[in-house]
């Protein structure tokens, strides 16, 4: 069983797990069993580790609570973040960078994921792994897009931002395994899936999407937030028009 809760502490932080072993003075090793293998950490270092990532020793291992009683189920949602630009940029890349079996974006533009994360070249490899990847960007030209940059307080700058990106992801879009897709739906809220976890970033009216809160959350069996929100991506995926 894998230690999630401790995963998601140090995404948090802004920590890999090299950088985390490295503060509380253990080989990196010793740390991926921490994480991978649910390993439970000497007293002396448990307490490095809590300070380290600001909780408490009863949120990474409920194990060690005093006295008989029930455990708390395990929940889909890791972790909530205050604003999309709350998300560290080693989180971000650590998800990216993890990807082993399909990664899924619902955006108008995301552009930042590849001016930031250099998503192009990683797709281009991942793909040749065998990693699918499905892309839902905006078209620039649906009235749901040309509003939203109206609400934002930037009219025109949100259509030459997907445009951009669209213009990135037509370096991959014959690789195979990759498709690209674009919509004018209503964006509600922004879907980053990599593999088995899951960034939903919500929207709200006149805000910019980094300012908007993101759900961190995890794939369980039968977990109702993780369908919920990707029956709405398979939805608006359904709808879209692949591009050439």
């Amino acid at each position: 069983m894998a230690n999630d809760r401790l995963r998601t502490a140090m995404l948090a932080a802004g920590l890999t797990v090299e950088e985390m072993a490295t503060k509380v003075g253990v080989d990196p090793k010793t740390a991926e069993r921490w994480i991978g293998q649910e390993r439970v950490p000497h007293r002396s270092t448990r307490q490095k580790l809590t300070k380290l990532l600001g909780v408490n020793e009863g949120d990474l291992w409920p194990s060690l609570g005093t006295g008989p009683r029930p455990a708390a189920p395990e929940s889909e949602l890791l972790y909530l973040y205050p604003s999309r630009s709350a998300i560290t940029g080693a989180t971000w890349e650590e998800l990216i960078h993890g990807v082993r079996e399909q990664m899924d974006v619902l955006v108008f533009s995301g552009a930042f994921l590849v001016e930031q994360y250099n998503l192009v070249p990683i797709i281009q490899s991942k793909a040749a792994e065998g990693v699918r990847f499905r892309l839902l960007v905006g078209d620039e030209k649906a009235p749901a897009v040309i509003q939203r940059a109206i609400d934002e307080g930037t009219p025109g700058g949100l259509e030459g931002r997907v445009q951009l990106m669209r213009r990135y992801l037509s370096e991959v879009t014959h690789l195979p395994g990759v498709e690209v897709r674009t919509h004018g739906t209503i964006l509600y809220n922004s879907i980053y899936r990599f593999d088995d976890r899951l960034l939903v970033n919500g929207h709200a009216h006149g805000a910019l999407a980094g300012q908007s809160p993101v759900l961190f959350l995890k794939r369980m069996p039968n977990g109702p937030m993780w369908q919920h929100y990707m029956k709405s991506f398979e939805r608006v995926w359904n709808e879209a028009q692949p591009e050439s």
